[in-house]
């Protein structure tokens, strides 16, 4: 501690006499310090500062703490937060009437975009007929939904439909497509009305930390595979009570850690989109069951239809609900292997 009023004025002194404007010379060109100079002060508290400044009584003790300068906030963009392709109706290419839209500017990304604008409270349906199968959707008034293009390049055609009685439905809109793909994986990188991974923020961040650090999307699809099968559940009632029109949520499917097979498959390749790793949701049968189960891409093998499950020496069709019912027995990884097992109807 510095107990001496003439150290506390030297030091003082020396500051104030190296800045500039604080200072003045006298006829021998001594630096004086002068407590009025350009501060603005009056003169009674400029003479108060200098009796404070040069009064030889004692100070007292000071007290010297050591103070760092706080930090900068120096961040130039957010923490690393995983990418992955998104979905939008931008309006470039549209077909709209009094009651409907359809969005194709993104035919060559393999989505369309269909929104029901008119007030209805009637059901409503799109049937998207491609080159090889036709698909059929449940929408909802007002709401933007993403549809898929699976069957890759070709002629397809797109036609809103609005329920008249039973199940009669009239058609409300129409758009016929010349489809070339910036690649064959552009349908399943992205959201759907089936894999709608972009609501899902706690399944993207679950995939990423599942993730984490890998580059090998057989890597990726062994971590998400592994957790899925490990933790979701078969959900027996929720089996025995769904509805015709169902769609998963995945976020809720992850909560709720269980589910019908339609919720693993979709979870699944949700969490393998968001990664980047082009994965299709196959709905079709087992034997006579109607099921669903997923395909991936593998830069050696390509497509492995069904199959992503890999046994240490070759790939195997992966069936995540059958594997986790069925607690991965030799049994019940012997049917999933086989081929004849599977019939695939539809792709999202």
């Amino acid at each position: 501690m510095l107990k001496s009023k003439t150290a506390v004025a030297v030091l003082l002194l020396a500051a104030l006499t190296a800045l500039p404007g604080c200072g003045t010379k006298d006829s021998d060109g001594i630096m004086t310090y002068d407590p009025s100079y350009e501060t603005g002060l009056s003169e009674s508290d400029s003479s108060a500062l200098e009796d404070a400044f040069f009064d030889e009584a004692e100070l007292g003790e000071v007290e010297i703490v050591d103070i760092e300068d706080e930090a900068s906030a120096l961040a130039a963009s957010p923490p690393t937060v995983p990418t992955y392709l998104t979905t939008s109706a931008p309006g470039i290419k549209e077909n709209r009437n009094g009651k409907a839209v359809i969005d194709y500017s993104n035919t060559a990304d393999g989505y369309v975009m269909v929104n029901y604008t008119a007030q209805t409270s009637k059901r409503l349906k799109v049937l998207v007929t491609g080159p090889v199968t036709k698909y059929q959707y449940n929408i909802t008034q007002d709401t933007w939904t993403v549809l898929p293009l699976s069957d890759g390049n070709g002629a397809y055609k797109v036609t809103v439909y609005e329920n008249v009685k039973d199940n009669s439905y009239a058609s409300v809109l129409s758009q016929s497509l010349n489809v070339t793909l910036t690649d064959e994986f552009a349908p399943f990188l992205r959201s759907n009305q089936y894999v709608d991974f972009e609501a899902a923020p706690n399944s993207i961040a679950k995939a990423q930390e599942l993730c984490a650090d890998m580059t090998d999307p057989l890597k990726k699809v062994e971590a998400v595979y592994g957790f899925v099968v490990d933790n979701l559940t078969y959900d027996k009632q929720k089996a025995a009570t769904v509805q015709s029109g169902y769609l998963p949520v995945l976020d809720d499917v992850l909560a709720a850690k269980k589910g019908i097979c339609f919720d693993y498959a979709a979870l699944m390749t949700g969490m393998l989109r968001s990664q980047g790793v082009p994965c299709k949701l196959v709905v079709g049968y087992a034997g006579t069951a109607y099921h669903a189960w997923i395909s991936v891409w593998s830069e050696t093998d390509g497509w492995i239809e069904g199959a992503i499950y890999f046994n240490g020496s070759t790939w195997q069709r992966m069936d995540p609900t059958f594997a986790s019912s069925g607690k991965q027995s030799q049994s019940v990884m012997k049917y999933i292997g086989d081929g004849k097992n599977y019939s695939s109807k539809y792709f999202y």
